[in-house]
């Protein structure tokens, strides 16, 4: 097995969901954005960690048993604006006591802040149907996903301009464009995600289903916020 390889790891652990910082990783190597992050086994590490990466930043339940971080004990698997290293430790100890309670192994996933007003949340994924297999979609993403369900799909793989095309065609998509005077989005740094998505879906027939909810799209770039990949049984 290929130690570097998420996929793999997974399924010699017998399990079928990456945690947050696989899936990541695993964007991260096909191409794909994502801010900084690293993932720390006790409250000393997690503080460490954070001064390294530089505040703020955003603390994670890490956990193949979490895969709602956001709903997790009341909100306490997503921590966001941790200022200093103390607070950092603090809420670190209280995710591992939360987790340990709840009878599951779980790390902190140290990750630098996102300044989210900078730009549109959108949702790119993807999954294999079984009838025209790969498919990737994009669409308003964060918390408007399901109210507005504005997505569009595309047939897997695609090129950048087939991507881009998929974007444009979103009602939302004035939104990306500069809509009352907001600076335009990178739509092609957003169809370059879409696009590498796609990719990864054909080309590793493992994965059953992948959710990049938020990717944040600003005027210089795309970045993925959070990740899900689930395995085929």
């Amino acid at each position: 097995m290929r130690e570097s390889d998420p996929i793999e790891r997974a399924r010699a652990d017998g399990r079928t969901t990456l945690t947050e910082a696989e899936a990541k990783a695993l964007l991260a190597d096909a191409g794909v954005e994502t801010p900084a992050f690293e993932v720390a086994s006790t409250p000393d590490e997690v503080a460490a960690t954070a001064e390294r990466i530089g505040f703020p930043v955003v603390l994670k339940v890490s956990s193949p048993a979490v895969t709602h971080k956001s709903e997790w004990m009341g909100g306490l698997g997503v921590t966001v604006g941790v200022s200093d290293a103390d607070e950092a430790a603090a809420v670190a100890a209280d995710v591992f006591d939360a987790a340990a309670d709840s009878g599951i192994d779980a790390d902190v996933l140290v990750e630098a802040a996102a300044d989210v007003d900078a730009g549109t949340e959108v949702i790119v994924g993807g999954l294999r149907d079984p009838s025209f297999g790969p498919v990737v979609l994009t669409g308003l993403g964060g918390v408007f996903t399901e109210i507005f369900e504005d997505t569009a799909h595309r047939l897997a793989p695609v090129t950048q301009a087939t991507a881009r095309a998929a974007v444009q065609e979103l009602r939302s998509v004035p939104l990306l464009e500069g809509y009352r005077g907001r600076d335009r989005a990178d739509i092609d740094a957003l169809a370059g995600v879409v696009k590498r998505v796609g990719d990864l879906l054909v080309e590793r027939e493992e994965i059953a289903e992948i959710d990049v909810n938020p990717v944040l799209v600003t005027p210089s770039g795309a970045t993925a916020l959070d990740a899900l990949v689930v395995l085929e049984e």
